[in-house]
């Protein structure tokens, strides 16, 4: 389908153009001691969210007006659950970080349709890596094709992710090694699609936002992504939130399902 492949590559490189300026606006902003504010849940916002929110919401509603919108910093409205396809942002995923100076925290864009992702960008400016994926045309990093490590099982397996859903008991057990603390959610599920971990965890509530360019860019590249019950993650539903997940290489997804949904449950 000539038209849909067309259509899915001008998806792509809307994500990615805007995701790159998005970035090289946040950086104007990094390590200068921006305002910052804690807003509802004990979380911090920067006036560099909200700029670069304010930006993509204008660079991307404007080239695509019949798209919903689903931002962390953008107030919910519930006119997107009638919209065929939505943009879903994290205009500065990491926020802690950020505001701390370090170097891991990104731009994650994503259109979702019918409840899935169907093209994402994924950009850590400090780091110049930017993440792309469309729906059935595979991921890729800085241009180059990428896959999920091929390691099996849990012993061995280099795992990130919060002492809230992987616990040192569930790592003495199983041989698991944990990975240093990656503060950007989106960006530790992302590097499951690379291989340079065989998994990740986060524990629950996270947002549509934290969650649906990593997603597309795990499931392109050849990794699995799901709750700790097994189902694929929807997006633009009504709630926002989601229980625990898993993404992991697909020799170890199985596995580190079953051991972090155990821990979750008996807790």
């Amino acid at each position: 389908m000539p038209d849909a492949d067309a259509a899915g590559r001008a998806d792509l490189d809307l994500l990615a153009g805007a995701a790159r300026d998005a970035g090289a606006l946040a950086l104007t902003y990094f390590r200068r001691d921006p305002d910052r504010w804690m807003k509802e849940g004990n979380s911090v916002v920067t006036e560099a969210d909200i700029a670069v929110d304010d930006f993509l919401r204008e660079r991307l509603v404007s080239s695509r007006p019949d798209h919903g919108w689903i931002s962390e910093e953008s107030e919910d409205n519930a006119t997107r659950l009638g919209c065929a396809r939505v943009f879903v942002v994290d205009p500065i995923d990491g926020t802690r970080a950020f505001v701390d100076g370090r170097p891991d925290w990104t731009v994650s864009l994503a259109i979702a349709e019918a409840g899935r992702p169907v093209a994402a960008a994924l950009f850590a400016p400090v780091h110049d890596e930017l993440f792309l994926a469309s729906a059935g045309a595979g991921a890729s990093l800085n241009g180059a094709p990428i896959a999920p490590s091929r390691h099996k099982g849990l012993k061995g397996a280099l795992i990130a992710g919060s002492k809230n859903v992987i616990s040192d008991k569930a790592l003495a057990a199983t041989g698991i090694r944990r990975a240093g603390f990656i503060p950007s959610l989106a960006y530790r599920l992302a590097l499951v699609g690379d291989g340079r971990i065989d998994g990740a965890a986060a524990r629950p509530d996270a947002y549509d936002w934290d969650l649906a360019a990593a997603d597309l860019i795990v499931h392109e590249a050849g990794g699995l992504m799901t709750d700790i019950d097994g189902r694929q993650i929807r997006y633009n539903e009504r709630r926002l939130r989601h229980p625990a997940l898993v993404a992991a290489a697909a020799g170890v997804h199985e596995a580190l399902r079953q051991r972090i949904a155990s821990s979750v449950r008996h807790r």
